[in-house]
This record gives structure tokens, C-alpha cells and sequence, in this order.
């Protein structure tokens, strides 16, 4: 599923990359090459993160 589609992000990226990148939703956005752009997927991104930092 895309999460954020003004940088093509998908669910599954941010799920790896909540495994490697400790911060925010941005940071995350950061070590993936990107950056937030109209701001709406930050609330999803952000409960990715927390879901799969709390499976870990």
C-alpha cells in the first residue's frame, strides 16, 4: 500500500525503515531520500512506526 503518494512511499518502506531509522516520521522520510510534502500521510507514517517498533 502507498502511504504517501507525493513521494511514492509505500508501507513496506517505512516498516524497514523503522527498523534502522530511530526517529520521527520526517527522519524516517530523510533516510529514505525524501521529505514530507503536502504533510497529510505523516498521521499513517507515524502509526506504521509505532506498530512496527512495538512488534520489535
Amino acid at each position: 500500500m502507498i502511504v504517501c503518494i507525493c513521494n511514492a512511499i509505500r508501507e513496506s518502506q517505512i516498516r524497514t525503515a523503522a527498523r534502522h531509522c530511530p526517529g520521527d516520521a520526517e527522519a524516517v522520510y530523510r533516510s529514505l531520500g525524501c521529505a514530507p510534502q503536502c504533510r497529510q500521510c505523516l498521521d499513517d507514517a507515524t502509526d506504521i512506526l509505532d506498530a512496527e517498533r512495538c512488534a520489535a
